[in-house]
């Protein structure tokens, strides 16, 4: 039973409703919404005459929307208040500022009913893509919609988006902070997995709770994640033996073929290269879109790094070099006398029992929960560690880990993990 008005017919909507207000129970709720053209000093002028009145907020809300401002606010008129000249002040304080204005009376019973609410659980949808359309919009909002879930705030991440900008180069990320409880997580995660795969965009289903807030350790993968390459099948390649490595590697990351296993076969392959060749291909491969962006921002906001590698130390220990990466655990190629690949496994292989290990261990270490910690990798032998996280992300990954894994990230680069724990693009420092 609300009503709205351009302002300049304030008084004809007015005095016919006062006397509606007046039958209302001692205590009445209103909710305002205002909107408008932004500029400033509007939220200070409407609060300023509430302040007059003794006005009690409940609730308020603000977006800015292209300069458009959407204004909400939920009050309570004291019963010694009348609400009559306070909405006649609003109405003539929003003339002055050629603003909209509508007022909706709530019901008691409605209000206790959504205080009630406010413990119900929360949850955050993250939409990530190169540019976003309707109708990658109107995919999420019908999913989470079909499975119960209401939609309270929706932010734009990502910064303003240029007409004129390189579509590979571009990001764009809008949150939906949800309540409810879907009754069946698994199902409405498939529903997101298929409709992202449809769409090519990414989309991230999280509890909203203090952990997602409070990360404090990443950890990484390299080959494939880090860096845009496989470091053994480049050895192979030198080694003149590359198809038969790539082809276990393959399988490998399929989850065909046991981790360990693999790397024995690949190593075996190796035999008898020179180590003349490390320099070259550690200069050749490229760091991951984004990968310099995602870790500089993290050591600036104080997390702590990891890299958890079935690489190799040769390369990992250049990474931290130049990023500096907290810890770095890999395999060492073994090497004779002569500088030539022996071919043997040298030491405990960092398969992906050993890289869940690992994450437990530093986290033990630096106090910091698993909840608050964060695993990245692309492959199956990665799947222990993003199972135990309490954020596991499948980067640019094979099919098999991205259904397995909490979340995907394929259409962006490494820094898009910056949005799935809620930071603008505004927020970073580098």
């Amino acid at each position: 039973m609300g009503f709205s008005c351009p302002c300049s017919i304030a008084f004809a909507i007015i005095r016919p409703s006062q006397a509606r207000y007046e039958t209302l129970s001692m205590k009445e709720i209103i909710l305002l919404n205002l909107s408008g053209e932004d500029k400033p000093g509007v939220t200070s002028a409407i609060t300023l005459i509430l302040a007059e009145y003794q006005i009690n907020i409940l609730d308020i809300g603000q977006a800015v929307i292209h300069d458009t401002l959407s204004l909400g606010i939920l009050i309570e008129v004291p019963k010694e208040a009348e609400s009559s000249p306070l909405l006649r002040d609003i109405l003539f304080k929003a003339h002055e500022l050629n603003m909209n204005i509508r007022f909706q009376p709530v019901d008691e019973s409605n209000y206790a009913q959504w205080v009630d609410g406010q413990g119900k659980s929360r949850h955050i949808i993250t939409l990530l893509s190169r540019k976003l359309s309707s109708e990658h919009i109107a995919a999420v909002t019908r999913i989470a919609a079909d499975h119960g879930l209401n939609i309270d705030n929706i932010n734009r991440l990502s910064g303003r988006i240029s007409l004129n900008e390189v579509q590979d180069k571009a990001k764009a990320c809008v949150e939906f902070s949800v309540r409810g409880a879907p009754d069946d997580t698994s199902a409405l995660r498939a529903e997101f997995l298929k409709a992202a795969s449809d769409l090519d965009v990414d989309i991230a289903f999280q509890k909203d709770d203090i952990f997602r807030r409070n990360r404090r350790l990443v950890v990484f993968d390299m080959d494939s994640t880090l860096i845009e390459a496989e470091v053994i099948d480049e050895l192979a390649k030198e080694a003149g033996v590359g198809e038969q490595v790539a082809e276990i590697t393959e399988a490998a990351m399929r989850g065909e073929i046991d981790f360990n296993e693999s790397f024995r076969r690949r190593m075996a392959l190796l035999k008898g290269m020179d180590t003349s060749v490390l320099d070259a291909i550690a200069e050749r491969i490229p760091m991951t879109e984004g990968a310099e962006e995602l870790v500089s921002n993290l050591k600036a906001l104080g997390f702590k790094t990891a890299i958890l590698s079935g690489g190799f130390n040769y390369f990992a220990s250049r990474l931290q070099q130049k990023l500096g990466f907290d810890y770095v655990y890999a395999n060492d190629l073994d090497i004779d006398s002569d500088g030539k690949v022996t071919g043997e496994v040298k030491g405990t292989i960092v398969n992906g029992e050993r890289k869940a290990e690992l994450l437990r261990e530093i986290a033990e270490k630096e106090g910091i929960r698993l909840e608050q910690t964060i695993a990245v990798g692309d492959g199956a032998n990665d799947l222990p560690m993003l199972s135990i996280a309490g954020l596991g992300i499948a980067f640019r990954a094979k099919p098999l880990v991205r259904q397995s894994a909490k979340q995907a990230i394929s259409t962006l680069g490494l820094d898009g993990i910056l949005y799935l724990i809620g930071f603008r693009d505004r927020d970073t420092l580098i």
